[in-house]
Formats: C-alpha cells, structure tokens, sequence
C-alpha cells in the first residue's frame, strides 16, 4: 500500500494471471475526490500505452487492468502504476457540463413506477419529485456504450434490481436499481426497474461526439407529460433524418 497524489491509499489485488484490481481509498462511502482519482489514474494508465495491457476499466473506487501475461506481469504494472501515482496526475480533459434530461414518468415509458413507489412507501408523485430533485453526477460509463453510472440518487429510493430482468428494454428508457439510477442507451436486456424514459439519445453512434454524457457531467432530470415527450421524440427524429 502506498498513498496517492491525491491522499489516499492505494491497494492491489491480483486476480488470475492476467488482471490486478487497483483500489483507491479504504472507506466504505465513495466520495467524489476518489472518483475524481479513479479518473485521472485510469486516464494516466491509458495514456502510458504500457506493453501488454488489454484493457483498463474504471468503476467507483477501483479500476481494473487487464493485461497480457506473455508481454508483461502484475509485478511490473503494479510498480509503473505506482510510478504514476507517486508523480501526480492531472485530472481533466473534458469539461463538465450540465445536461437536462426531460423525462415523461410512469405510464408506458415508466411501467415500474407505481410498483416501485409503493414498494418504497412513496406515491408516484413523491417518487417523481425526490428522482428529479438532485444533481446527479457521472461517475464513470459501462456497461454499454453510452451508459453513465450516476452518483446522487437520493437514499429514499434505494431498491434492489428487479427479480426477474427483461429481455427487452426500449432505449432512453430511465431506471432504478441497485440503490443507483440510470439511463439506458440502447435497446438492450436489462434488470433495473423502469419508471421513466426520455426521448434524447443517449448514445448515437453517427453523432460527431456519440455519447450525451461524459464522466464528470452534472445531470437533472426534468419531467415532461407525454405530448411534450412525443413532440421532442418527432423533432429529435427530424433532426436526424
């Protein structure tokens, strides 16, 4: 263990032969400095081009770094990674923004919701008004292009992911599990339980940049009825044409 340039202890756990799991900080509450550090090590990592490393794969506390055991070993990325932490690194390259997120809730774009606000002991509005309230922010994407994992969700909406997942769930479609909220970019399966859905896309490959949300962003999320929700859906759909 040793301390990073940013004040936090830095820990490795080998797994197999081919990854180490790198963890900054030790408290059981992540806070926005140490995703602040995930970020800029991870970036760090990235921009060394360091033989034999496959991939590297940023989460809320950790990053994993997968590598080539033929080309290098955990002993030699371990030591380079202490290397950059020791030096310093800096942190921004994007430029944080504040993204608005319309979102028509409940209905058929959130068929979860009233099983999620009563599960919760909330009414849908209450469950509405404490998921638009705060300001969110992208702590890292995964998962699938263009999905953002976002800090902030309030602690009264905390619910486990669905018991059973669906094979099918629209894109933009807005989510909670996990004690987390989402957005999903694509038509993809999923086990988040479903309470809204927007009509921005929020991964579009054809796009100059593809991806609506960067790590670093602040998102809000505003609710729309379904008229204003299909009005945008049509013009976002001109827009594209």
């Amino acid at each position: 263990m040793t301390e990073t340039a940013f004040g936090y202890p830095l820990t490795f756990t080998p797994l197999a032969e081919s990854a180490l799991l790198v963890r900054i900080g030790d408290g059981d509450e992540v806070e926005p400095e140490v995703v602040d550090a995930v970020s800029a090590l991870s970036r760090a990592i990235e921009q060394e081009q360091l033989l034999g490393i496959l991939d590297v794969v940023p989460a809320y506390a950790t990053i994993l770094i997968v590598f080539d055991p033929e080309e290098t070993h955990g002993g030699a990325v371990k030591a380079t990674i202490r290397d950059l932490a020791d030096r310093g690194v800096t942190q921004q390259v994007h430029t944080p923004r504040t993204v608005i997120i319309p979102t028509a809730y409940g209905g058929q774009h959130g068929p979860d919701l009233e099983e999620v606000a009563e599960a919760l002991s909330l009414t849908p509005p209450k469950l509405i008004e404490l998921h638009s309230s705060p300001d969110y922010r992208v702590a890292f994407m995964g998962f699938s292009p263009g999905w953002a994992y976002l800090m902030g969700t309030p602690a009264e909406l905390a619910i486990s992911r669905r018991s059973e997942p669906r094979t099918r769930v629209p894109a933009g479609s807005v989510s909670l599990g996990g004690g987390q909220t989402g957005v999903y970019p694509s038509k993809s399966p999923g086990g988040w339980h479903l309470i809204g859905r927007t009509p921005l896309g929020m991964f579009d490959p054809n796009r100059s940049d593809p991806f609506m949300l960067h790590p670093g962003d602040r998102v809000r999320f505003a609710p729309i009825d379904e008229n204003r929700f299909e009005a945008m859906r049509q013009s976002l759909a001109g827009a594209d044409d």
